[in-house]
């Protein structure tokens, strides 16, 4: 499903099993075309055949008397698999007109059989678009985060100073991608240092689907190059710890909701550190949080006010437990995808950033952009996104097939 981007000098390798699914569903088109006529058994096929006999199955359960509990969630389910169902007589259609068309192909009359190899063609592009777009669109459920902004958390890791560096380039990185894509985007918190470079960062990405987007980017992410400190030309490898959360409509920080109780969350106030002026060190505006259960902690001090750290602090806390609630449902939920374990470790080196080669390589699916400043200046980025997105769309897909 990946193509390439002949702009970005984009060059993919295969790296395990990719894409199964839908390679499948092409050998079973290939089956259609065959002059036999034989039947489909490809398994996204044989998928979409067995959701529309559930559909019809329940359609034959409703009572035809006042609808019960049990009758509203039928019609409910009735009411999701509709367009499956539309999809499904299109098939069917363009499938019977294939084989009545096949016979035409060897029509001795030269008009008719070129008449029948564009309607075959025709044809065969219309059940190809169904099997490859149309059926996995509609068979893998809709995301559920797909509304959420996101929180990017980076810190500076090994590497001292070069590292601190390469975490302002990628500020700059995501900043020009997300602005790119239409998101706002807000430095929450940065710990600059005083030789250059920030230690760690927090940004707020507001956007429907920044979340989505971006979730990819958690992992570490590590550059060689030859820092401008270095006399003798050597390559030096840095990482950077990079977390994507997902960030929710804020809440009154002083009330329970569904992730924390006010009760289980130690809020401490002190003066804030650092430069600033003449407010810091002055007033007990900076505030720190402590979720007594998971120990996790929050300290944020970069707001004038304490009010509005203690909104930033919790707007991130809530950020943090809601990651961690939806890291276990998926490690719950999908155990034996393997694949989507090792994404949800954020120990794991993801993507290296290499000056001396130009290229960026994105190590998950394989993928090489050979043009490094273009993925620094955020355009490149996208591309590389959109290729993980397609790859989790791609293992959703798999996932419901495997249920069959």
């Amino acid at each position: 499903m990946l193509r390439s981007i002949s702009r970005l000098g984009l060059h993919f390798a295969k790296q395990g099993k990719f894409s199964s699914a839908l390679r499948t569903t092409t050998r079973g088109l290939a089956q259609v075309q065959r002059p036999a006529g034989s039947t489909q058994d490809a398994p996204i096929v044989q998928c979409v055949k067995k959701k529309v006999e559930e559909r019809k199955r329940l359609q034959s359960e409703l009572s035809a008397e006042a609808l019960s509990g049990e009758d509203i969630r039928r019609v409910r389910k009735i009411r999701e698999l509709e367009p499956l169902q539309l999809a499904w007589a299109e098939w069917n259609r363009a499938k019977q007109s294939l084989e009545e068309t096949l016979a035409l192909l060897n029509d001795p009359d030269p008009t008719m059989r070129s008449m029948a190899e564009d309607e075959y063609a025709s044809l065969t592009e219309n059940m190809s678009q169904l099997v490859e777009e149309t059926f996995p669109a509609l068979l893998v459920p809709p995301s559920e985060t797909a509304h959420l902004s996101a929180l990017i958390e980076l810190r500076a890791g090994v590497g001292g100073s070069e590292s601190a560096l390469f975490v302002g380039d990628l500020v700059r990185m995501y900043t020009r991608a997300a602005q790119a894509m239409g998101w706002d985007v807000n430095m929450i918190s940065s710990n600059v240092l005083d030789a250059g470079g920030i230690k760690d960062a927090i940004m707020e990405v507001k956007g429907k689907g920044a979340y989505d987007a971006l979730r990819w980017e958690s992992g570490v992410h590590r550059v060689q190059r030859v820092p401008a400190t270095e006399a003798n030309g050597r390559v030096h490898t840095s990482t950077v710890g990079v977390m994507v959360l997902p960030l929710t409509e804020e809440v009154e920080s002083s009330s329970d909701d569904d992730l924390f109780k006010m009760s289980d969350v130690k809020v401490e106030v002190m003066r804030s550190r650092g430069a600033g002026g003449q407010h810091v060190n002055k007033t007990e505006s900076a505030v720190r949080l402590t979720h007594i259960p998971t120990g996790i902690t929050v300290s944020m001090q970069d707001e004038r006010s304490q009010h509005q750290n203690r909104r930033r602090a919790f707007q991130i806390l809530r950020a943090r437990l809601m990651d961690r609630k939806m890291s276990q449902e998926v490690l719950e939920r999908r155990d034996l995808r393997r694949s989507l374990v090792r994404s949800a470790d954020r120990s794991e080196k993801i993507r290296t950033y290499n000056y001396a080669q130009d290229r960026v390589t994105d190590h998950r699916i394989g993928m090489s952009v050979k043009n490094l400043s273009l993925v620094m200046d955020g355009d490149g980025l996208q591309e590389i996104i959109k290729a993980l997105q397609q790859r989790h769309r791609d293992e959703l897909l798999e996932e419901v097939l495997s249920e069959q």
